[in-house]
């Protein structure tokens, strides 16, 4: 059964849905001050909604972006570890990738005849 929306989640289910071993979360809950879940009995670790977002957040700057710990720590310091919002295009321009999933899927269609399929 799954849970709800919204409803608190504990450390293996967070670590499951994330892929990452569960000392790896404890980790992140002394590098990084704002990650503060509930602690029951047993210090059993209970994730609100905020805490899981923040998770998700540093897994992102850690595991995708390529951050280190430390640049990960100055990235949510700094701004809320948000990524850079796309600058606007400018007079009748447009964004500047607008072009680039047409482009990709070209590039996909010649390697799949490329290899054969």
């Amino acid at each position: 059964m799954e849970k709800a929306e919204g409803a608190f989640l504990t450390i293996s289910e967070l670590a499951s849905e994330l892929d990452l071993p569960q000392h790896i979360l404890r980790y992140w809950e002394t590098r990084f001050t704002q990650l503060r879940p509930l602690q029951r009995s047993g210090n059993r670790r209970y994730y609100r909604p905020a805490d899981v977002a923040l998770v998700r957040r540093i897994n992102h700057l850690l595991n995708v972006e390529g951050f280190t710990v430390r640049g990960a720590q100055k990235a949510l310091a700094d701004g809320g570890g948000e990524p850079p919002a796309a600058p606007a295009p400018k007079n009748g321009e447009t964004a500047p990738h607008a072009d680039l999933l047409p482009r990709l899927e070209a590039i996909r269609t010649l390697l799949a005849r490329a290899i054969g399929e």
